[in-house]
Parts: structure tokens; C-alpha cells; sequence
């Protein structure tokens, strides 16, 4: 099932989108029983297609990403957080901070998991099972507060407003059988940036539920950024960092295109 979240004239929503494009009602919880009922529904405004309980995000993680950046491949997944507020919707714009000015801002496409019931202690042959579907993330990182102004700890360059797109749609995990063979791009103005594979992912999607649900329980509705590949801004000759004026998409394979426009923070 491909799910929408939309604004109904009653409130955000839910709907599922059908073959021929149509979209159906989708009631229940989402986190529960959420069956598509048979009443076509008109989608407003796309959002993001779930509020996270927890981003929790993975930094690392590709092996020619490790690369680029000149950073040996990690012995165990490298978890960062990013804040709640961070999360946009498609088509709404991305912020470059100006009251905490930052002039490195980067994107990354990233695979984005969403755990589906509460999980603990998960093992590699039951990981999958908590997943309750997929979707296209942009974890926008302010290269400058990451590594130099804030003493090297990643939240603060992580969880500027608007700095964690999703979207368009969230995949059930039925759809995608095997979230580690998609391919995924980078595409700004127009040009591609990063184009990758899934596949190139030093800790696949069951090794990092498995890890991060050790000893800790992983929340409905907690979103597991998966790791970006090569082709970041930071790492190019000269670096490329996101201007107001651009327009960022990050595409995979299965879910779609999430694209978002670049503006300065109004203050």
C-alpha cells in the first residue's frame, strides 16, 4: 500500500493511493488497523507522511560516503538524533538558519524506516517484521555547526528547522521486500549529486534494528534515517552547499520523489 498524509477540509488525514491514481480513504490508526475503505477522497495538501515518535539517524553508513569524507568504515552503527521539529513537508521549503547563521548547509538523500509497533530487543530474522513501511527523507545538515562550531556533536547541525523533508508517500514494507537493492539520488536544479544503491549500505536495514533496538524500545512512529551515500556537498571540489533559490529532490526507487524548494529563514 502506498499511503498519503493529507490536509482534509476536516484535518490531516490519511489516504491510500490506488493504481490508476485515485486515492481511498484510509481509516484505523496507522499504527494499528488501517484499512482503505472503499470512499474516493479528493488529497489536499500533501505532509509529511507520518509525525515521528524519534528521528533517530545513522552517520556513516555507505561505504564510498566513508570514503569521500576520509573516515575509516565504523564498527557499529554511528547514531546521532535529530529534533522532531526538523520534519517538513513535501514542496515546503527548507530553511538556511540566519539567527544562528550557517553557510555550509548539505543535503543527503536518505532510505527512512518507519517501525510500526514498539521494538526491543528485535534479532536480525525478526527486524523487519516491526517495519511498518518506507519513505524518502532529506536529513539537511549544517556542515559548519556540526563539525566546527559546536564542538564536533552532530544534533545541533542536524536539527535546524525544516532540516528533515519526508515524503512523498510511506511504503508499506510488503512493496519493498528488500529495502538494501534501491537505488537513490540526489537531484539539485536539475543535476544529480548523489546516485547510489541501497545495496552500498555498510549496516543493511535489519542490522541497524537490531542494533538500535538493543536494550532500548524503538517507539511507534519512531523514523530510522538510514545513512546517506557519496556525492554530499561538503566532499566535492569545490563544495556545494544549498543556496536560496534551489530546489532539492531526493528520488528511490519504489517511493517516489520528494522535492523541496530553498529559501533563507525569515526572521
Amino acid at each position: 500500500m502506498r499511503i498519503i498524509r493529507h490536509l482534509a477540509s476536516s484535518g490531516p488525514a490519511y489516504a491510500a493511493l490506488q493504481p490508476d491514481g485515485s486515492a481511498r480513504e484510509v481509516s484505523g490508526d496507522l499504527f494499528g488497523a488501517f484499512p482503505a475503505t472503499g470512499r474516493a477522497v479528493v488529497p489536499g495538501k500533501i505532509l509529511a507522511p507520518v509525525l515521528p515518535a524519534n528521528i533517530l539517524a545513522i552517520g556513516l553508513n555507505y561505504r564510498r560516503h566513508a570514503e569521500e569524507g576520509g573516515k575509516g568504515v565504523p564498527e557499529r552503527p554511528m547514531l546521532f538524533l535529530k529534533g522532531t521539529n526538523t520534519v517538513q513537508n513535501p514542496g515546503d521549503p527548507i530553511e538556511l538558519p540566519r539567527k544562528l547563521p550557517s553557510h555550509e548547509v548539505d543535503y543527503e538523500c536518505e532510505l527512512a524506516v518507519v517501525i510500526g509497533r514498539a521494538c526491543k530487543n528485535a534479532t536480525r530474522a525478526s527486524a523487519l517484521d516491526y517495519v511498518l513501511g518506507y519513505t524518502a527523507a532529506n536529513d539537511v545538515s549544517a556542515r559548519d555547526w556540526q563539525v566546527r562550531l559546536n564542538g564536533g556533536q552532530f544534533c545541533q547541525g542536524k536539527s535546524f528547522d525544516t532540516f528533515c523533508p519526508l515524503g512523498p508517500v510511506l511504503v508499506t514494507r510488503d512493496e519493498i521486500p528488500n529495502p538494501n537493492a534501491l537505488r537513490i539520488r540526489t537531484i539539485l536544479n536539475g543535476q544529480a549529486m548523489q546516485d547510489s544503491n541501497t545495496s552500498d549500505m555498510v549496516f543493511d536495514v535489519p542490522a541497524l534494528i537490531e542494533f538500535l533496538s538493543g536494550s532500548k524500545t524503538l517507539l511507534p512512529g519512531t523514523v530510522i534515517l538510514t545513512g546517506t551515500p557519496h556525492g554530499v556537498g561538503f566532499a566535492r571540489r569545490p563544495p556545494v552547499y544549498l543556496r536560496a533559490g534551489d530546489t532539492v529532490a531526493i528520488e528511490i526507487e519504489g517511493i517516489g520523489t520528494l522535492s523541496n524548494p530553498v529559501i533563507e529563514e525569515p526572521l
